[in-house]
Parts: structure tokens; C-alpha cells; sequence
């Protein structure tokens, strides 16, 4: 529990005791009842009224604070002791699940941003490491990364060469070979050698440090209805601090009222008018969303980016990494020779390996492997593939394994290769004494909940689109195991952001989903940006909404929170506003009194705020395979859909 926390629950029951105490005192004609009714006052109600002051001086703007204060007093001057301390004690306890709320929403979200690494092994001078934290390193320190470490920092290779997997950088799930002088990023793995790596970032730069400042500023960034109910809050409270004192001196003077009536009247006006439900409307219920998103792994960077997906009506996803599993498997397997001898192969070279490729192939094919292949001596030739020696026969898998030119091999099998490759699959080769063996396809394929999320957003109305900068045979292929109802192939970052930009021209409310540097553009560009939490830095900078752990359905479940978020704002003011002119109406005629008053006014608000957290509830996200879009329907070229013809005219 916060120390706010603390301090708004120590007064909300302070508030109470000493009521009941004085209530006690009071039924008991104990003297002393409204010295003990004051202390419930001041110990419940100084914080709001320091607020309410610091605002009207510091910020010249009227609170609801300020009124519950004045109505308290006033209550306690026409000998309402206890109504005066029971308004307190609700307003107290109402600004308590408020302050609840709040540091609910913050704490779930950083509880989530522990993802970056926190260590480092900095290399010493004398060639000794130390592990260290992170934020202690300095730019020109140098790290070691063994194989298969999380690199902590971005820095530059300073010796070595290996594997890199920037799948969470560029979205490509194909490692990128790099040696001296080339530039690495915190977060992204290294697969292949021990790397020392130089600093060239400080820890302030980094993935942790920036989701934090996200943390900051979700809690700043109001919704567009909280923004225009806190505009009309100033002018609500000043009318009715003008209204009550008229509502005192017109029923005394010309409705013959006795004085204390009148001005018992108006302290119930005072109470009943103040919009503390309509105030307490949208920010409770906005953060009590942010906090459910936040538990379930995704980050609003502001309430206003979440009540605008309610208004969604088109979504473009980058492939690589978001609608695919960012990592390869094997689709095809062709075996020209001896099948079993060239999958013990494949399994006895590969199996050491962390490279992607050769992880898929391992998963794949599971053999038992016989002594001599067990401890068999692999060769590797960095950027190409493997080989070794076996029996006095050269074996090799990788690229260098085949060539286009080999003579030996049938016309039949290389167009087979071809057709492969202009599928956009990785093709991996396995010679024999440079006589090819076994070749395989390798696909990046879609995530299981990719289908069922598209489905979702389909039948919502909501057109979706596919951008990558991958082959259209690829495209297509994702497109249709999707359901994706548009797709564009051979996407530069540029031509991204000129169609996100028509979409948004055309839609009016558009997404952007992508995860890495190319989408950025696109990201900020479009009316929400979201990225993927495994992405790289700058697209999280840009995006609005950040899938923390690259789990798509949590963007169904996302869109699902807005559309009831929206729903409880909106049965939130209309019940507020239904109150309070409701409980106007009564006191005008005189069928309340200032308890009920208060009791109306307070339990509205506190019914409120309470429907509000009905949003910290998890919402079932439908995963039924019946929702997927039949794989038989074609998704619409980019070649033949309007949308090309704006984003080129």
C-alpha cells in the first residue's frame, strides 16, 4: 500500500470513529460532541479542502472540493453536527477509492516493466569481468555477451563475431551476422559467439527506462470526456456557489420561509448540486482500464488513446513478428537420397546450434543419434552454414550446399527450389560431397491467435489490412491464413505511411500495429499507434498502446475494455446527472433533508466510482476456431484495392 494510500485510508476511518464517538456523546448530551464532530470534520476533510484552496489560489479554479468544505461548515451553523461529519466521512471515503484506483493503475503497470535486462559482465582492463548493473555502466565501457546472453546495452562489437537475433529490432526473425565495429541493441540476443561489446548508451536510453516514463504519462493524459468534464467543472461550481445564496434570500424574502429553513435549504442545495458523481464519472473507470489492461500485459500511454479505439473503424498490422511467430518452421522437406542418413545428419549438425534456422530443423526432425554422430566436430562457416567430415565425406548444410549452377541436380528439383523461394521461404540445402541431398523450406507462420483476432475485428466492422516488405507470395499466403481482407507485399517504410495515411483520410480512426524501425512512421502517423512489446525502442516511443508481451489478443481484449469503458462512462453521467437534478427537485419541495441529501449525493457518488472499477474485471477474449475467416476467400490484392489508387494519387 502507497503512503497516499495510507494517509487517505487513516483519515477516511479517523473520520469515522471520531463520528461515532461524538454521535455517542451527543445521544449521551455529553458537552463536549461538537468539539469531537469538529475533529471528524478536519481529520476527513483537510485533505480536499487544502486541495480546494491550493486550486482557487494557485490555479484561480473552483473544485468540488471546495463546496463538500463550505457544505460541512455550513451544516455545523445551523447545529448539524452530525450531518456535517457524515458528508465528510463519505466525500473522504469516495476520494479514498479514488486514490485506490489511481495507485492501483500505476502499480500494475510497472510491476510489467521489468523486462530489460538488470546485469552486465563489464570487462576489467586486466581481462577479468565483474558483473555489474546495468545503470553503472558508462558509455566507452566494454561488456562481454556469452553466447546465447541477452546483449544489456547498445553499443558497437568491439571484438568477435556472431549471430544476432533483431527480431525484437527489425522484426525479421532471421539472424544478422555481425563482426568488429558493427552496432548492437540492448534486449536483442545474441545466438552464435561470445561478443565484448562497447558502450555507446547510457541505462537511461533504455527499453526499462523509457516504459516507466510511459507509466508517467498515461496517468497524466486524461480521455477526451474527463478533459471536457474537469472544463466544465470550474463554471458548474461557480454557478452553483451563485445559485445557493440566491436559493437562501428568494425563499426567505418572498416564499415567507423562516431563516433557518432557507438556509437549511441551501446547505442542501450545496450538497446536492455538487457534481462529485459526474466528476467522478470517467477517471476512475478510465484508470481501473488502464489497470486491467496493465495486468494483462498491454500499455495505454494515455485514457484519451483508449476511448478512441472504441471508435476503430480500420486496422493495418505489420506481419513480421505481429500477425507471424517471428521464428521460423520447417514447411517442406524433400529427401533426393537416403532419407534416415540425411535427417541424422541434419540433427547431428544442427543440434548445437542456436541459430533459428537450425533450432526449426531440430524441432522438426527428433532421432536418436549414433556415438559417431553424437560427437561428431562440426565446422562452422560464418554467414553460410556448417559442415563436417564423416566417414571421409564432406557433408554441408546451409546455402554454400547448393548451387543454381550444379548440373547434377534436375531441372525438376531447382524449379521445386524456385517455386520455394518465390513463396518466400527460407531455403536450406544439405549436399553430400557437394551432391545435394535434402532441401527444406523454412516459413515464418502465423501466431494461433492471429486468425481468431482478425476474425474479431472483422465482424466488428473494422477493415484490416496486411503491410510488409515481404514477397506477395508470402503476403498472400499470411493474408489468407488470417483472414486479413487487404494485404500489400514489397512495403518500404515510406509507402507504410502514405497508406496508413489514406486509410486515416478515408476511415477518419485508424491502427497501426507493427513492432519494429520501419513501422515507426506508420505508428506515429496513424490515429493509434501500437506496437508490440518485443519491438524495438523508437516504435514504442511513438505507439500509443504498447502489446507488452506480443500477445494479439490482447489487442482484441484491448478494443473490447474501450467499447465497455465507453459504455460505463456513459452510464455514469447519465446516472449523475439524474441524481443531482433529481435530488434539486426534492429539495426544492422539501421532501429531503440534508442526511438524505448527503446520502443521495455521496452513495451516487460512491456508485459511481464502484461501476467504474467493475473495468479492473479480465474480459474473456473468444478464441472459438468457428469466428476464423474461411481460408478459401482470397484477401484483396493492393493492386486492386481503392485504397492504392489514394495512396498513389
Amino acid at each position: 500500500m502507497s503512503k497516499s494510500e495510507k494517509q487517505a485510508l487513516f483519515s477516511t476511518l479517523s473520520c469515522l470513529l471520531f463520528m461515532i464517538l461524538a454521535f455517542i456523546f451527543e445521544k449521551n448530551n455529553f458537552f463536549i460532541y461538537p468539539l469531537i464532530y469538529g475533529f471528524a470534520i478536519f481529520s476527513g476533510g483537510w485533505k480536499q479542502t487544502f486541495e480546494g484552496l491550493s486550486e482557487l489560489f494557485t490555479e484561480r479554479t473552483l473544485s468540488v472540493d471546495l463546496l463538500m468544505a463550505l457544505a460541512a461548515i455550513g451544516a455545523c451553523l445551523i447545529g448539524n453536527w452530525f450531518e456535517g461529519a457524515m458528508l465528510t466521512f463519505i466525500f473522504c471515503l469516495s476520494g479514498a477509492l479514488e486514490e485506490y484506483t489511481t495507485n492501483k493503475s500505476r502499480k500494475e503497470i510497472t510491476s510489467l516493466m521489468q523486462m530489460k535486462p538488470t546485469v552486465a559482465q563489464k570487462l576489467l582492463p586486466d581481462g577479468q569481468t565483474i558483473e555489474v548493473e546495468v545503470s553503472e555502466l558508462a558509455i566507452m565501457d566494454k561488456v562481454l555477451v556469452p553466447k546465447g546472453a541477452t546483449i544489456p546495452i547498445d553499443g558497437v562489437i568491439h571484438s568477435g563475431q556472431s549471430s544476432i537475433d533483431e527480431a525484437a529490432i527489425s522484426g525479421e526473425s532471421i539472424p544478422v551476422e555481425k563482426s568488429i565495429g558493427a552496432e548492437v541493441f540492448g534486449g536483442t540476443l545474441n545466438t552464435g559467439n561470445p561478443l565484448v561489446v562497447e558502450v555507446t548508451k547510457t541505462s537511461e536510453d533504455t527499453l526499462f527506462a523509457k516504459i516507466i516514463q510511459l507509466v508517467e504519462e498515461a496517468q497524466a493524459i486524461p480521455t477526451k470526456t474527463a478533459s471536457f468534464i474537469e472544463k466544465i467543472e470550474n463554471v458548474y461550481v461557480k454557478i452553483v456557489l451563485i445559485v445557493v445564496p440566491l436559493s437562501i434570500l428568494i425563499p426567505f424574502y418572498f416564499l415567507d420561509w423562516t431563516w433557518a429553513e432557507s438556509f437549511y435549504r441551501g446547505m442542501v442545495l450545496l450538497v446536492v448540486a455538487s457534481p462529485c458523481a459526474l466528476v467522478a464519472s470517467a477517471t476512475p473507470a478510465t484508470l481501473a482500464a488502464i489497470s486491467n489492461g496493465a495486468r494483462n500485459g498491454v500499455l495505454f500511454k494515455g485514457g484519451s488513446f483508449l476511448e478512441n479505439l472504441a471508435q476503430l473503424k480500420a486496422i493495418a498490422f505489420d506481419k513480421t513478428g505481429t500477425l507471424t511467430e517471428g521464428k521460423p518452421v520447417v514447411t517442406n522437406s524433400h529427401f533426393l537420397q537416403d532419407e534416415e542418413a540425411c535427417i541424422a545428419m541434419v540433427v547431428a549438425m544442427e543440434k548445437n546450434s542456436s541459430h533459428p534456422l537450425a533450432e526449426a530443423l531440430t524441432r522438426q526432425f527428433r532421432v536418436d543419434l549414433s556415438q559417431e554422430l553424437a560427437s561428431l566436430e562440426i565446422e562452422e562457416i560464418a554467414g553460410f552454414g556448417l559442415q563436417a567430415t564423416v566417414n571421409n565425406h564432406c557433408w554441408k548444410i546451409g546455402k554454400h550446399a547448393y548451387s543454381p549452377t550444379d548440373t547434377s541436380v534436375t531441372a525438376e528439383t531447382k524449379q521445386h527450389i524456385k517455386q520455394l523461394e518465390a513463396e518466400g521461404k527460407t531455403v536450406i540445402f544439405l549436399a553430400k560431397d557437394d551432391q545435394l541431398m535434402a532441401f527444406f523450406g523454412l516459413l515464418d507462420v502465423a501466431k494461433p491467435e492471429a486468425a481468431s483476432v482478425i476474425a474479431y475485428f472483422n465482424s466488428q466492422g473494422v477493415h484490416t489490412t496486411m503491410m510488409t516488405g515481404d514477397h506477395k507470395g508470402t503476403a498472400q499466403a499470411i493474408a489468407k491464413e488470417t483472414g486479413i481482407e487487404t494485404y500489400y507485399a514489397d512495403c518500404l517504410p515510406q509507402e507504410k505511411t502514405q497508406r496508413i495515411q489514406a486509410e486515416k483520410e478515408i476511415y477518419s480512426v485508424n491502427a497501426m500495429v507493427g513492432d519494429g524501425i520501419n513501422d515507426a512512421p506508420a505508428l506515429a502517423t496513424a490515429s493509434i499507434g501500437i506496437a508490440m512489446g518485443e519491438g524495438t525502442d523508437i516504435a514504442m516511443d511513438v505507439a500509443d498502446i504498447v502489446l507488452i508481451n506480443n500477445d494479439l489478443s490482447k489487442l482484441q481484449m484491448s478494443h473490447m475494455l474501450s467499447l465497455k469503458l465507453k459504455r460505463v462512462v456513459t452510464q455514469n453521467i447519465i446516472f449523475s446527472v439524474g441524481v443531482i437534478i433529481l435530488l434539486i427537485f426534492s429539495n426544492f419541495f422539501q421532501f429531503i433533508n440534508l442526511p438524505m441529501g448527503v446520502i443521495g449525493h455521496e452513495g451516487s457518488t460512491i456508485l459511481v466510482i464502484l461501476n467504474g472499477l467493475r473495468l479492473l474485471i479480465t474480459l474473456p477474449v473468444e478464441t472459438d476456431q468457428k469466428r476464423k475467416s474461411p481460408k478459401d476467400k482470397l484477401p484483396t490484392d493492393c493492386s486492386t484495392c481503392p485504397l492504392y489508387q489514394v495512396a498513389h494519387s
